[in-house]
């Protein structure tokens, strides 16, 4: 079965392509502090990690396996969320 040409488009930055399952509520800013679902979690699998591993980093693609397990997201839109929260600038 081949892949219709509709369902191989790239969604616009912010916007979810059309046949796309996941929870919107995931990607939706909450009110009381503008945070997504999917923020709140990597926060929160942040703050876990860090109580486990005390006195040292947590490693990025430890807390992408412990945030996938709440929130399905790929690695880019992982990455890209961890880079907006963290400030994102560039090293030249």
């Amino acid at each position: 079965m081949t892949d219709r040409p509709q369902d191989r488009r790239r969604a616009a930055p912010g916007r979810r392509p059309a046949n796309d399952d996941r929870d919107p509520r995931d990607f939706l800013p909450d009110v009381r502090d503008g945070l997504t679902r999917a923020e709140r979690v990597i926060l929160w699998q942040l703050s876990v990690l860090e109580k486990e591993r005390p006195g040292r980093n947590v490693a990025t693609a430890q807390l992408y396996g412990r945030v996938v397990e709440h929130v399905d997201l790929s690695v880019g839109e992982f990455q890209r969320i961890l880079q907006r929260m963290v400030g994102g600038t560039r090293a030249k």
